[in-house]
């Protein structure tokens, strides 16, 4: 059986973020944004997590802490962010473990969309 993306989806990572990470596809919403975005951040993909930032936000480059491992998603709540919007909103946990110990980040991000581009924005 195939892997199942971190992404909190359920279904293999082959057929659900990596074609995202490897620029097969964009993410058609902010949620599936938001959701390879997280599984970009367990598996340390710097250049898809920079290239989906948008550039008035994004940093220069990334630095992974070694002891920082993400391990899932769990999404509460969404505004808009459909391929309709230009904007939307994705409230989540992203839970990891920093040297061994359960953490949680929980925040409501905002995204917009440029042309047919999710990008994400920054915390609100």
């Amino acid at each position: 059986m195939p892997p199942t993306c971190r992404c909190g989806s359920g279904e293999p990572y082959e057929s659900c973020c990596a074609p995202y990470h490897q620029g097969d596809k964009q993410a058609p919403t902010a949620e599936a944004l938001m959701r390879s975005r997280f599984t970009a951040f367990a598996l340390r993909d710097e250049a898809y997590l920079l290239a989906t930032w948008h550039p008035t936000t994004r940093p220069r480059h990334l630095d992974f802490d070694p002891d920082q491992h993400w391990t899932h998603l769990q999404i509460h709540n969404r505004t808009e962010g459909t391929p309709f919007h230009t904007t939307g909103t994705v409230e989540f946990t992203a839970h990891y473990r920093y040297q061994g110990e359960p953490q949680e980040l929980h925040e409501n991000s905002r995204f917009t969309r440029e042309a047919t581009r999710w990008l994400y924005v920054e915390p609100i």
